[in-house]
């Protein structure tokens, strides 16, 4: 395998998709995480829920990690050889997955998040709040599905 420069574009761009994923990720179960912790004083009850709850923004790490193994796979098939123009489609819809993902995340963390702390308070709002929850994860498995049509 040749290292050219549209092969370290394609794999740059793979890195900070995945990187921008899982950041994202890592900063939303912590979020919904400290806010459980604050809410168990409140209602031990509640733990079981807000684990759930904790879990939501995880997934776009998932998603991160599995556009990177799609990509992996797509070069594989063309024998890590690449040109110009498919390495800039795949470069511009991983970087685009990355950053989509990352701001997904934080945003429903911040969501669930509230949930967390509005069951801490005696309010019975996890159904509501998992509903609530899907639409910035909309986003990211948009961006997601569209790095399929960037695949060469």
């Amino acid at each position: 395998m040749t290292l050219s420069v549209p092969l370290i574009i394609a794999y740059s761009s793979m890195a900070i998709m995945l990187a921008f994923a899982c950041i994202g990720s890592a900063i939303g179960v912590t979020m919904c995480g400290n806010t459980t912790i604050g809410s168990l004083k409140k209602n031990p009850d509640i733990f079981g829920k807000s684990m759930i709850l904790c879990a939501l923004p995880s997934t776009q790490g998932l998603y991160g990690f599995a556009g990177f193994f799609f990509m992996l796979n797509a070069l594989k098939g063309l024998n890590f050889e690449i040109a110009l123009g498919p390495s800039l489609a795949m470069a511009a819809a991983a970087i685009a997955l990355g950053f989509t993902a990352y701001f997904s995340a934080i945003w429903q963390a911040k969501l669930c998040a509230n949930g967390i702390n509005e069951m801490g308070n005696g309010h019975d709002v996890f159904s509501r709040t998992m509903i609530l929850a899907v639409f910035p994860e909309l986003y990211a498995i948009l961006t997601f599905a569209a790095t399929f049509l960037a695949l060469p």
